[in-house]
């Protein structure tokens, strides 16, 4: 069978133009409180991915989407290793994890932010600010322990 350079060109822009939905349910089927808060973290990176892309293309419905998905994910994975009850200083895989990942979404909203038009910069904020709050109390966590 003979493929045509431009058929496939064609497959490979479709492919690439085509950003994967993130999806949150997955996360919120993890009966492991841990397992949950990262997938719940990997959703937020797809997420934002998601909404960077809708941005460039100048779809604000499903920009704002992404952002709200963004940030529903990094509530989610709080409230998932909130709820393990551990000691984020006793047993920090986790934490750490969720630390880490966080730090990297603030900076990527950060560098997503500085892209944008200046009118609409303002649109991150909230979710910088919820971002940077979890990321905080991660990092306290880890360094102080729970109080008892």
């Amino acid at each position: 069978m003979v493929k045509s350079p431009y058929l496939l060109a064609l497959a490979a822009a479709l492919l690439i133009s085509t950003p994967l939905r993130a999806d949150l349910s997955k996360a919120l089927a993890e009966p492991d409180l841990e397992k949950r808060s990262g997938l719940a973290l990997d959703n937020a990176a797809s997420a934002l991915k998601a909404a960077r892309t809708a941005y460039q293309e100048s779809d604000g419905e499903k920009f704002h989407t992404g952002v709200a998905e963004v940030q529903e994910s990094v509530n989610l994975a709080a409230k998932s290793l909130e709820e393990t009850g551990k000691n984020p200083r006793k047993s920090p895989k986790w934490f750490k994890r969720a630390e880490i990942n966080t730090r990297d979404l603030l900076r990527r909203v950060e560098s997503f932010q500085l892209e944008m038009a200046f009118d609409d910069r303002a649109q991150l904020d909230a979710l910088k600010a919820r971002l940077q709050e979890v990321h905080d109390e991660l990092l306290v966590g880890l360094m102080e322990g729970k109080r008892k």
